[in-house]
Formats: C-alpha cells, sequence, structure tokens
C-alpha cells in the first residue's frame, strides 16, 4: 500500500509499505477520506513534540472495514465507519479519575497514518471510538468525528444559551467547527474575530452572526457594542498564536469563561493581569485532546444531517498531491481539504 511519511519538518515521501493485518481485537481500514488540520500542517513545518520522525503522517479519517482481528464482533469487512485516532487504557492514574483525555499512553498509542490507503486500529480505539457512520454523512463529513469531539472536549462544562453572546478568535478550521458547534447546542450570538475575508465568507456562510476582519481594536469595540459594555459570555482563542491569548481576556465579561484552545509554540508565554481575572473571577481552561464521551457526543451530533460538516472540506484530492492539500490549508486557501487514496 501507499502511504504518506513525514520524514522531518517540510519534507513528505509517499512510500510502499506491506498492508497491515489486523492482531486481536483490532481492525484495518481502508480510508475512504483523510482530512487536513491545523495539527497536521503545523507538525508539517514545524514538527511536533508528541510525534517523533520519521512518522506515517494524518489522523482525521473515515473509511471501510478491511480486515477483523480474533475477537471482534461489533464490525465485519465492509463495514462503513468513522473513528478517532485514539483511545485510553482505562488504568492508569489519570484515566481512574476521569480524565481520560490525560491518559498516560493516549499519545504513543495514538494512530497515525491515515494519509494512506489503508490504517490498522489498535484493539483498545476499536473497543471505545469506532462508529458506524452515519448514512447523511460523506466519508469528507464522517471524518469530521475527530476534530468535533476536540471542539466538544473544550466546550464541556461551559454554559452559555440564546441569551449568550460568544466570541471565536480566529477564522480558520476549528473556529469554524466552533461555530457549528456553537450553533447547534443553542447558543444566541456567536461573533467570528478573524483576519482573512474569504475565511470571513466561509463563516458568514454557516451562521456567524457578525464576522469582524478590521483588526483586534476594533472587533474589541465592536463587541463591546454589542454586549451593553459588558464583553462576550464566552471567548474562544482558536488560533495557537500567543499573542491572540494574551488578546483574548480583552473581548470577556466578567464571570466570562475563557477557552485557549489553539495550541502555541513551545516556549510561548502567557502574560495575565492577575488582579482582572481575580476580582473579574474569568474562568480559563486550555482543554487538550478528548474522551470517549467527547467522541460519542460528536457522533451523536454528527447524525444530525442538518450539520453542516461537508461545508467545511473545500477541496478533495488524490493521495500524492497531500502537499498541495496542507499547502492550501496553511495559506487559508479554504477551510478543511480531503485526501481520498
Amino acid at each position: 500500500m501507499r502511504v504518506h511519511v513525514l520524514e522531518q519538518p517540510g519534507k513528505l515521501s509517499l512510500r510502499d509499505m506491506p498492508r497491515p493485518q489486523p492482531g486481536p481485537g483490532e481492525i484495518v481500514v481502508r480510508v475512504r477520506a483523510a482530512l487536513t488540520c491545523g495539527t497536521d500542517v503545523k507538525a508539517f513545518e514545524r514538527g511536533h513534540p508528541k510525534w517523533p520522525m520519521p512518522t506515517p503522517f494524518g489522523h482525521e479519517f473515515s473509511g471501510e472495514v478491511a480486515g477483523v482481528g480474533a475477537g471482534v464482533t461489533a464490525f465485519r469487512e465492509g463495514d462503513a465507519i468513522m473513528a478517532a485516532p485514539t483511545a485510553p487504557c482505562g488504568a492508569c492514574f489519570f484515566c481512574a479519575r476521569g480524565q481520560e483525555n490525560l491518559c498516560e499512553t493516549i499519545m504513543e498509542t495514538m494512530v497515525l497514518g491515515a494519509y494512506a490507503e489503508y490504517v490498522r486500529l489498535p484493539a483498545r480505539v476499536v473497543r471505545q471510538n469506532v462508529f458506524a457512520r452515519h448514512a447523511a454523512r460523506s466519508w469528507a463529513g464522517a471524518a469530521v468525528l475527530e476534530p468535533l469531539a476536540c471542539v466538544l472536549h473544550g466546550l464541556a462544562g461551559v454554559h452559555v444559551g440564546a441569551a449568550d453572546t460568544a466570541v471565536l478568535l480566529g477564522a480558520g478550521a476549528i473556529s469554524l467547527l466552533h461555530l457549528c458547534a456553537l450553533r447547534t447546542l443553542g447558543v444566541g450570538r456567536v461573533v467570528v474575530v478573524g483576519r482573512s475575508p474569504q475565511r470571513a465568507a466561509h463563516a458568514r456562510g454557516l451562521g456567524a452572526d457578525e464576522v469582524l476582519v478590521d483588526g483586534f481594536d476594533a472587533a474589541r469595540e465592536r463587541v463591546l457594542a454589542l454586549t451593553g459594555g459588558r464583553g462576550a459570555d464566552l471567548v474562544v482563542e482558536c488560533t495557537g498564536q500567543i499573542a491572540i491569548w494574551d488578546a483574548a481576556p480583552g473581548f470577556a465579561r466578567r464571570g466570562c469563561q475563557v477557552v485557549f484552545f489553539g495550541g502555541c509554540r513551545p516556549g510561548s508565554v502567557l502574560s495575565l493581569d492577575a488582579l482582572r481575572f481575580h476580582y473579574d473571577e474569568l474562568r480559563v481552561s486550555s482543554p487538550f485532546h478528548f474522551t470517549p464521551r467527547d467522541v460519542r457526543r460528536s457522533w451523536e451530533m454528527l447524525g444530525d444531517a442538518a450539520f453542516p460538516a461537508e461545508r467545511l472540506v473545500t477541496a478533495t484530492y488524490p493521495l500524492a498531491d497531500l502537499a498541495v492539500a496542507l499547502e492550501r490549508h496553511r495559506a487559508g486557501d479554504g477551510v478543511k481539504f480531503a485526501i481520498e487514496p
């Protein structure tokens, strides 16, 4: 089979490798769609602290079961599935406390290699985070399962409703996925703050009430005007840029939840106004990854045909053109891109 390997930052190779065979409890999936994402773009540009190189590449995917290992009864060859690329061990310190996203082996057992013709899923993933593809979903739409699970994990415990205003900083794929999720969850007003007119158009099309592209100072003034001078009820940072992390609390009302979703470069240092955080009781979170509960919620949300998962996919490329898709994603020339082997 053919599989893309990230040899080092900036260097991909399309290798021929033996088709994987399923072990006990495992399945092999014929990849039908694998999506580009911001994490993959950053890993391609500068490496990833949790992915030693060279490494098979790609982790958002859907496909058909092509092989079933001993003991697997929930799936059989030919089944259309959607899956997350990790699952917790269930036995470590963090799993025992319901923090499965922090499982001690979650990253070292992550499935990488979805930019390929076939990928093998370990038994723990098969048991917990593989689901039947919804009939309403295309292959590319089904591959949204993993990033949506990450978004829902970040929004877990956030209480916003029809009377509230949410501000999303950034207008890339993960911001637009937050937009779709918040709309589904019934948030009254969603404001997207970005820089790219093209991405702003996507945000408007997906239901943003306002899209602000005239700079962060002007955007902050507009948010204050929309909220009677209070600020937003929820602020989500979606860029992974430390300057935007620093700016995020400026959009928040007293008592606001500020979610630092985007991952910054190693060594980035956040500056906080401690006085304001204390007396305005700002609540801060920086979510990482997802739990099986989040994956199931994602699967359930994608079961609604009205959820616009397919509209997040700008174009489709064959396996050989992965570098082109990653460059278009990096340049903001669209939202996400599907690789169809």
